[in-house]
C-alpha cells in the first residue's frame, strides 16, 4: 500500500558473462623428422590445449576486473552525490505513488532543498513515517501550514479551492470524505497519487517539516522512464 523509499546501501551489479572453457584439442600425429627436429630450438607449448586455455583465463580475469571497476565507479558516483551535493539515491517500494512513480523505481533525492527553502504543494518528497521514523515513505505535498484541507467524494479542496490533481487517474481516485482540517504551523499534509491505495496524512496525520528528508528530483531508473521533477 505504501511507497517506502529505501536508501541504496550499495550499487546494483550484474554479471551476465558465461564462463566458457575452451576444450583441449588433441595434437595430430606428426612423423618424426630428425632434420626438422634439430632445426627447431625455440620452446613450444606442451600442448595446443594449454595455448588455448591461457586466453580463456585472461578473459575471465578481465571480466572480473571490469566488474569490480564498475562496482567501484558506481559506489564513487553515489558517494560523490551524497557527500558533495547532498543527494541521496533511493528505491521506491510500493505503488502508492502510481502512476507517477512505480514499484522499484530508482530516485535521486535532493536533501539540501529544504535546508534553504520550504516544501511546496505539488512537491514529491521523501519523509520519515511519523508513526515509525525507522521507515521512509514517498508522498506528494498537498497543503502547508495554515491551509484548510477538505475532501469530498475523493476530490481534494485546499482553502475551498479544488486541487488541480489531473495526475491522478480516475480509477485511482478514492471516494471518501475527510476534514475539514487546518494544517498546524510547521506541518504538512501529504498524500499518495494512488488515492485508493495509499496510507498517508488522511490516516496517520500531518508531517512535521523535520521529518521531510528531501525533494525527489530525478527518476533515473528504468532508463526509458527517466524523468526530472520540478
Amino acid at each position: 500500500m505504501d511507497d517506502r523509499a529505501l536508501p541504496l546501501d550499495s550499487p546494483l551489479t550484474s554479471d551476465d558473462t558465461d564462463d566458457v572453457r575452451d576444450g583441449d584439442a588433441p595434437l595430430a600425429s606428426v612423423p618424426a623428422d630428425p632434420a626438422v627436429a634439430s632445426s627447431v630450438d625455440a620452446p613450444w607449448p606442451a600442448s595446443r590445449g594449454e595455448a588455448i586455455a591461457r586466453p580463456s583465463a585472461l578473459h575471465r580475469l578481465g571480466v572480473e576486473i571490469a566488474s569490480a571497476a564498475q562496482t567501484l565507479f558506481s559506489a564513487a558516483v553515489y558517494a560523490t552525490l551524497i557527500v558533495t551535493f547532498g543527494f541521496q539515491v533511493a528505491r521506491v517500494d510500493g505503488l502508492s505513488m502510481a502512476p507517477t512513480l512505480e514499484d522499484r523505481d530508482r530516485l535521486i533525492v535532493d536533501k539540501v532543498a529544504y535546508e534553504i527553502g520550504d516544501p511546496r504543494p505539488g512537491d514529491i518528497v521523501m519523509l520519515y513515517y511519523p508513526l515509525n521514523p525507522d521507515k521512509m515513505f514517498v508522498k506528494r505535498v498537498i497543503a502547508s501550514e495554515g491551509d484548510v484541507v477538505r475532501i469530498v467524494d475523493g476530490h481534494v479542496y485546499v482553502n475551498d479551492v479544488p486541487l488541480h490533481d489531473d495526475y491522478v487517474p480516475e480509477e485511482f481516485r478514492s471516494h471518501d470524505d475527510w476534514g475539514p482540517q487546518v494544517i498546524q504551523q510547521g506541518y504538512y499534509f501529504v498524500m499518495g497519487d494512488h488515492r485508493n491505495n495509499s496510507s498517508d496524512s488522511r490516516h496517520w496525520g500531518q508531517v512535521p517539516k523535520k521529518y521531510i528528508v528531501g525533494k525527489v528530483k530525478v527518476r533515473w531508473w528504468p532508463l526509458q522512464d527517466a524523468r526530472i521533477f520540478q
